[in-house]
Formats: structure tokens, sequence, C-alpha cells
């Protein structure tokens, strides 16, 4: 494995003004500190931590879609914005009924995002320029593991017991793990349970397909097609997972955890898994284009997965007092 120092001499030509949005940028990440979302600016090993985004009001949480052109951004009181991000700033994009969320995810090529809140998820199509609020689902416990249109229980899930949420590409599909188990719902209505698990799953979907990704009980289960044929695949020793997703091809899945100081990157198609040692505790694999951020920003350095060739880690200094 070679592990990338960032270069900050390079990097330093590359900051713009506060709230511009210059190119090349490697992503962005939310500053809890000073309640801003920056910009990665520079490239993968050569990156600096940049100025804040300027939304126009003071924001309390910012998610950032994977293909870097939106962002659902809470105001302090918990409202959500929907904004276009392009080189020349922030734009609002006016999208009505969106209610505040626990919780904001997109899909893994953010076409789609979903927000989930008491129990319900609202689910938004057509990201960025044709944005719409297509569907509110409610999410439900069901008593059968396969087949069409299960009996639906009463019990609501909360927010505390969902582990993992995700959704597809085409917004049609929502995947995840509460109360025990990991479970399929369609916008349409339709839901099935995929597998009984243990408490801590996580899930992912693949860029444009219905293939998942779902960590349990030390096991990786790959659904190819899970809204079809969904030929499973187990992958064993899988250990402690923080995060899970899929590659920007779908050709890979990666698997970080924050005990084993590790990235594991898997091939979908073989099962076949290598190991990325990290100098670091990753907890999360965030989107960014073929880069995932793998921590918080903190008084430590954040840290990349590059997964744009073969798979490497490269880290980004941490922000300075003058920054």
């Amino acid at each position: 494995m070679r592990i990338f120092v960032s270069t900050c001499l390079a990097a330093c030509a590359l900051y713009g003004q506060p709230g511009k949005l210059q190119s090349p940028s490697a992503g962005y990440v939310f500053d809890g500190s000073s309640q801003m979302l920056r910009r990665i600016q520079g490239i993968p090993g050569a990156a600096l931590i940049g100025d804040g985004v300027d939304f126009g009001f003071a924001i309390g949480a910012a998610t950032v879609s994977p293909r870097l052109d939106s962002a659902i951004v809470l105001s302090s009181d918990g409202a959500p914005h929907l904004f276009k991000l392009s080189t020349d700033g922030a734009v609002e994009i006016s999208i009505a009924g969106l209610t505040a969320p626990q919780r904001v995810v997109f899909s893994p090529s953010g076409k789609a995002a979903a927000l989930f809140a008491d129990g319900s998820v609202q689910v938004i199509r057509g990201l960025p320029d044709s944005a719409t609020l297509a569907a509110t689902v409610a999410m439900h416990g069901v008593s059968k593991s396969r087949g069409p249109a299960p009996a639906i229980s009463t019990v609501a899930i909360s927010a505390l017991a969902i582990s993992a949420l995700a959704i597809s590409d085409d917004g049609a599909y929502l995947l995840y793990a509460a109360n025990g188990r990991v479970e399929l719902t369609g916008v349409a209505g339709d839901s099935r349970i995929l597998l009984n698990a243990t408490p801590g799953a996580l899930v992912a979907f693949a860029p444009s397909s219905h293939d998942v990704a779902i960590t349990h009980a030390g096991t990786l289960t790959i659904f190819l097609d899970v809204t079809g044929a969904a030929t499973r695949r187990d992958v064993p020793e899988i250990s402690s997972p923080s995060a899970v997703a899929f590659s920007a091809d779908g050709r890979s899945i990666f698997v970080a955890s924050e005990s084993n100081r590790a990235v594991k990157a898997i091939e979908t198609a073989t099962g076949t898994a290598a190991a990325l040692a990290c100098d670091c505790a990753p907890t999360a694999l965030v989107s960014m284009g073929s880069l995932f951020r793998l921590n918080e920003m903190s008084s430590a350095p954040l840290w990349l997965l590059d997964a744009s060739t073969a798979p490497r880690l490269v880290f980004v200094p941490a922000k300075s007092d003058s920054q």
C-alpha cells in the first residue's frame, strides 16, 4: 500500500475567495466548529481544507451529492434547503414540501436523495436540475421474508432503530437495516425482508443498478439485481465494519473498519478481497466522485480513499487556526 503525503505548497495556490467554488476540488467536508461546509481544495495527495461555502444563512449541517453538484443544507433551525453547486457558487433550488430530516442520504451517483424523519422517508428525484419530491414512504416492519406485498405491521421504525439507509439511483427503492433485519422497500409500496441481521448491519446500493451490499455478522452479502434474480454471494471475514460503499463503476465494494484501522477492497464479481492499512480510524465512506472521505473534520488530518485507479490512501492536513 502506498500512503501519499499531501503537498501543501502545491495546494496553496488553489485557494479562492470565501464562498467561491473554484476548481480543482476533491470534495467537501462539514466543519462543525465553525458550522460551515468547507471545500477540499486541490487534488488527491496535494490538497488543503479550503474556504467555507456561502449559502446566505447560518447552517447546522450539510450533505453533498457524490457528483458534488448539489447539497441538502439544514439551516440552524433544522429546515432543509436544496442547493445546486458549481464553480460560480451555490444557488438554491426551490422544492416545496420538504420537512426537517433526521438523516439525509444521497443515492450512489447523486441522482436521488432520501430524507428520513419520524418513520418515513421523503424521496427526491431528478437531482439537481429537475429535482422533485417524488414520494413519501412509510417505513414499517413486515411479516414476510420474500414475496410481493407482504403484510405490514403497525409498529413504525424509529430514527434510533435504523442503523443504515440507502436509496437507489432511480429513486425507486430504499434499503435499510433496522430491528434485526434488512428490508427492501419500493416507493410503489412493495416490501420484503432480505436478511435477518444482527444490530449494526450496514447497506449500500451500486451506482445505476439494483445491486446491493450488506454487512452483517462478520459477512458481506452481495445481491446482484436484488429486485429481480437477486443472485447472492457471501464474503466472509468482514471484521468490525464502520461503513460500506460501491466504487463509482460498481466493480468494487469498500468496507471501512474503525477498530481495525483499515479499508478492505472487494471485487463485486468474484469476492476477492485486499486490505489497505490506514494511519487513521475510518468511520465513513462518503462518496466524492472517485474519492471517498473516511473521517469527519477535526484537529487531525482528513483521510481520503482514492479509487480512481489502484486504491490508495491520502490525507489532507488539518485546518490551521488561520483558516
